[in-house]
């Protein structure tokens, strides 16, 4: 009995180990990168230091000094970046992510 019991113990958790370890596999393959670049409107000048984040997210980052921005690990849907800079006005990009890298070209207007 005891031995059919520790058997039946055994299948369960390598049933159990193997659905984690491939429910795993399965969330880090469904993230893609979002890039893009971030200038100017007028003078398409690339724009160092613009806050950019994704609404109804912790995630944020900011433009290099080429004015480009990375997010790592992003699931496909549907999002909406909000980016800040000081005087210039809040841009707003709804865009679609796909299971594809995403690059996204933003241009802000000045507010003066």
């Amino acid at each position: 009995m005891k031995k059919l019991i520790a058997c039946l113990l055994s299948v369960l958790l390598a049933g159990a180990l193997y659905a984690k370890e491939k429910e795993a596999g399965t969330n880090n393959s469904a993230t893609v990168a979002l890039t893009g670049i971030v200038y100017d409107f007028s003078s398409e000048e690339l724009l160092a230091g613009v806050e950019v984040t994704i609404e109804g997210t912790d995630m944020k980052t900011y433009t290099d000094f080429d004015g480009q921005f990375t997010f790592k690990n992003i699931k496909p849907g549907e999002y909406k970046l909000i980016t800040n800079y000081i005087s210039y006005k809040k841009g707003i990009e709804v865009l679609k992510v796909d299971n594809a890298e995403k690059e996204v070209k933003i241009k802000l207007t000045n507010s003066n």
